[in-house]
């Protein structure tokens, strides 16, 4: 690790969107750290290693505070420049049928906030510290089934998102005195491998008439961890296309 590379944690690097944000961090010349809840596989993709990689359940409480200790050690007090929250859970009934309100067991709706809510303002909090010696930019991935009942995404899922939405406002305020920034961004149908069936319906309604990429969710989430954004803080920034108009 070089003096002045500058360093990123990011949850939900493994595919997608996280996966391309990995890479165009790496090829930035960032240091990535990525959290998942499995254990670290021996073909991961790209330039991380086990020693950047560590095992977290976001969905159990004492497991990630144990995690975000990890991290600390990995960063052995050097600055974080970077926090991306991207992880996230959108559970689906029999057949992938979306879940409402009336259907989705209590337990569910716990397990969804843990990872979609709570875990963010979790690793914001315990790594306060090395953020503000990187003047650092939180990340918040939010969504559009947040502002808009989806066809596609529950209940528990879609609230979970609406409530980060209003965290990320709260924290944008309470982290600013410590040179910390905090932006949300919002994507709508991104062409990923976990698109569920008749999405393509969606496309007719999407002003652009095409689905995103994730390399255009990407290239806005480095935009808001650099020097070029650097008065930007409590912003939710809708990348879908304009099908939130």
């Amino acid at each position: 690790m070089g003096e002045n590379q500058k360093t990123i944690v990011l949850t939900g690097g493994s595919r997608g969107i996280g996966h391309t944000t990995s890479k165009h961090f790496w090829k930035a010349g960032w240091r990535v750290i990525t959290c998942s809840r499995q254990p670290f596989p021996k073909d991961h993709p790209g330039r991380v290693g086990p020693e950047n990689y560590v095992q977290i359940d976001l969905g159990n409480r004492e497991e990630l505070a144990a995690g975000i200790e990890e991290i600390r050690e990995r960063l052995k007090g050097a600055p974080l420049n970077a926090l991306v929250n991207n992880a996230a859970v959108s559970p689906k009934g029999e057949t992938g049928k979306r879940l409402g309100s009336i259907e989705t067991d209590t337990s569910m709706w716990d397990y969804v906030f843990q990872v979609n809510f709570f875990a963010p303002i979790m690793l914001a909090r315990g790594l306060i510290k090395e953020l503000e010696l990187g003047r650092g930019s939180i990340i918040n991935i939010t969504s559009i089934a947040g502002s808009r009942v989806h066809p596609f995404a529950g209940s528990a899922y879609a609230t979970s998102k609406a409530a980060l939405s209003a965290l990320t406002r709260e924290m944008a305020v309470d982290f600013g005195p410590y040179g910390i920034r905090v932006n949300a961004i919002s994507p709508g149908e991104i062409e990923t491998s976990i698109l569920s069936p008749g999405t393509e319906e969606l496309v007719k309604h999407i002003p652009l008439r095409r689905l995103g990429k994730p390399d255009e969710v990407a290239e806005i989430i480095y935009f808001l961890c650099s020097e070029k954004s650097s008065y930007i803080s409590g912003a939710e920034i809708h990348v879908n296309g304009g099908q939130h108009v």
